[in-house]
């Protein structure tokens, strides 16, 4: 009786143990398909509420400053792109040109100036935003200074490069885009901006 009382309690322990073996298998499947599709999810996101902060060398595996695959210059469609800052604070930002006409697959390069005009240290990020609203799944940054915290000295100026391409599904009704930036002064301290020229 006691045998056979014990022969059951393997039984049953065996059962339970194939039963939790089973589970964690369906939960790493689970945690495996969940990372998976993290980036497209994440992509999707973006795109959808326009933050557009991926860049378009990552999308296309090309590398920085180089177009994307089977891009081609569309010379038969000028955008015009207006640029526009704002700063919520004591300090100066703008950009270097009000405008430019580009082509769409074409890689263009505008700069941005900053100067922190306070006697005191202060970091700070911009927040892009554009118009209009359906030109923001087609205007894709190669570089940009956008969504980085950035730490200035008193009084220290920066110029900082936004390089884009307009895709060239662009509708054809568009043909402005206004790429807006507004700069904030954040609370935390930020790491200086790397590979940017000071100027006087």
């Amino acid at each position: 009786m006691t045998v056979q009382h014990h022969d059951d309690e393997q039984q049953a322990l065996r059962r339970d143990n194939r039963r939790m073996v089973g589970k964690l298998a369906v939960v790493a499947a689970m945690m495996f398909g969940f990372g998976y599709a993290m980036v497209p999810l994440y992509k999707s996101i973006c795109e959808a509420l326009g933050i557009n902060v991926l860049s378009l060398a990552e999308r296309s595996g090309a590398g920085l400053g180089g177009k994307p695959a089977n891009s081609q210059v569309d010379v038969s469609r000028t955008i015009t792109v207006e640029f526009d800052a704002n700063a919520r604070g004591p300090w100066s930002f703008r950009p270097e040109k009000s405008s430019m006409q580009v082509h769409p697959g074409e890689v263009t390069t505008v700069m941005y100036e900053f100067r922190n005009e306070q006697n005191r240290v202060m970091s700070a990020q911009a927040i892009p935003s554009y118009a209009p609203k359906q030109a923001m799944a087609h205007f894709n940054k190669l570089e940009c200074f956008c969504f980085n915290q950035y730490t200035l000295q008193p009084g220290e100026s920066k110029r900082w490069p936004v390089v884009f391409v307009v895709d060239g599904k662009l509708p054809k009704d568009v043909k402005t885009i206004t790429l807006s930036y507004t700069f904030f002064e954040v609370g935390q301290a930020a790491a200086a901006a790397p590979g940017v020229e000071r100027k006087s």
